[in-house]
């Protein structure tokens, strides 16, 4: 954690200096929300506070898209040079940064996942369809998969509403996080499969010099690459799992 945000002459804002990678949608978000160091010497998770900023800040704030393997850039890097953030806009208190944080990734990897799988029921009825289209259902593999992509998916909702009251279990967020990010990825492998060798071709019109594009279920297979990564890597849930949940020693630090 570099980034530091230091309270003006004044007391009424902050002034951030540091960068922010990963930011989603950053190219057209009017605000953003900033974990920066507040308190001078402070290490680690300590010390830390989270701020909301204001995007309209020329010559302050510079974002810089990443380009992904769809060709379009849904994340970004963001970089600060003396931005401000009033001092209302801290959000759990000057120093409540990490918790909010924490609580943040909490919400983001469990329940609200129940809105995003509305997306997912989308896209497996397309899976579904195009096997239909090209035939692949008839192979009792492919079936099988179709059905059990279709129980998990069953399942990660039975799973995230149990969670809507605010679940006291350790790691469940974790665990909706593995669920979700393997599910979804499976789902653009299965997309490509059943669509046979026509899965890595363009458009009809497609020719070399005509932009990159994607169908959508190519998009599907591509952008679920990310899946596991990104809101925390499956190897980071299963650590958290491992500690907080099953309580086994936390992992030596080199």
């Amino acid at each position: 954690m570099r980034t530091t945000a230091v309270r003006e002459p004044g007391g009424t804002s902050y002034r951030i200096t540091g960068q922010k990678i990963w930011t989603s949608l950053a190219h057209e978000a009017d605000w953003c929300f900033v974990l920066a160091r507040t308190e001078p010497g402070s290490r680690r998770h300590h010390g830390l506070s989270f701020l909301l900023v204001p995007m309209d800040q020329p010559g302050r704030i510079e974002v810089r898209p990443i380009r992904q393997m769809t060709g379009t850039s849904d994340f970004n890097e963001v970089f600060f040079d003396g931005a401000h953030a009033r001092v209302e806009h801290v959000v759990g208190g000057e120093g409540g940064g990490w918790r909010v944080a924490m609580s943040l990734l909490g919400f983001e990897r469990g329940v609200s996942t129940l809105a995003q799988q509305i997306g997912f029921a989308e896209e497996l009825g397309q899976v579904v369809r195009a096997a239909l289209a090209s035939g692949a259902v008839a192979d009792p593999v492919v079936r099988e998969r179709l059905v059990r992509q279709w129980a998990e998916l069953r399942t990660m909702r039975w799973n995230a509403l149990r969670t809507l009251g605010g679940s006291a279990d350790p790691g469940a967020s974790s665990v909706a996080k593995l669920l979700w990010s393997g599910w979804h990825q499976r789902l653009g492998e299965l997309a490509m499969q059943v669509r046979g060798a026509a899965a890595g071709v363009g458009p009809a019109d497609w020719s070399d010099s005509a932009p990159y594009e994607l169908d959508a279920m190519q998009h599907l297979f591509l952008f679920s690459r990310a899946d596991t990564i990104y809101g925390g890597s499956d190897q980071i849930q299963r650590t958290i799992i491992a500690e907080r949940a099953l309580g086994l020693p936390r992992e030596p630090k080199g």
